[in-house]
């Protein structure tokens, strides 16, 4: 709460840290909870410094200073495009995948009379095409992350919808 009051963010990012979860419990099994810690830090210094010269640059020197493991701190620089960061393991570049995606989903359960429920991979992919419906959310982040991820389109966003509705009470469902 200190960092993040915003129930709209601390949701986005528990969307994060679930679709991270479960990717760390496909590649890194032993690893899945570190997975889950890096999406659910990911934006925890977005609301107290929304700009690109500041976020995530200054919440991961605070992640610093309170040991947090470099991986997690680069997958976190990672994931701003912005900040020059290569991705180079398979958490930045999950990280970078999900956290676009998460929340292009939540915005599509949003608006459906059943939510999260029996969301399909289909109707994501028609709202993309929409650039007016959750125009904030970038379209080529999400496009690039699964080109890095080296994913299929449909059955990432399946995945990710899958991890979303198992995690939903945190997300907010």
């Amino acid at each position: 709460m200190e960092w993040t009051e915003s129930p709209a963010l601390r949701g986005h990012m528990e969307a994060v840290a679930a679709c991270m979860r479960a990717y760390g419990g496909r590649l890194q099994p032993a690893e899945a909870e570190r997975w889950f810690i890096a999406g659910l830090l990911h934006d925890f210094d977005y609301e107290k410094h929304p700009t690109e010269a500041e976020h995530p640059f200054v919440g991961v020197e605070h992640l610093r200073g309170l040991g947090v493991d470099e991986e997690i701190l680069s997958a976190i620089l990672g994931h701003a495009e912005y900040s020059g960061t290569p991705r180079e393991t398979a958490m930045a570049k999950a990280l970078f995948a999900v956290d676009e995606l998460a929340g292009f989903i939540v915005a599509c359960a949003k608006v459906r009379p059943n939510g999260i429920s029996d969301l399909k991979p289909k109707s994501v992919k028609k709202k993309l095409k929409d650039k007016r419906f959750a125009a904030a959310v970038s379209r080529e982040d999400i496009s690039q992350g699964i080109e890095e991820l080296g994913v299929d389109t449909t059955e990432h966003i399946q995945f990710c919808i899958d991890a979303i509705r198992t995690e939903g009470e945190r997300v907010g469902f």
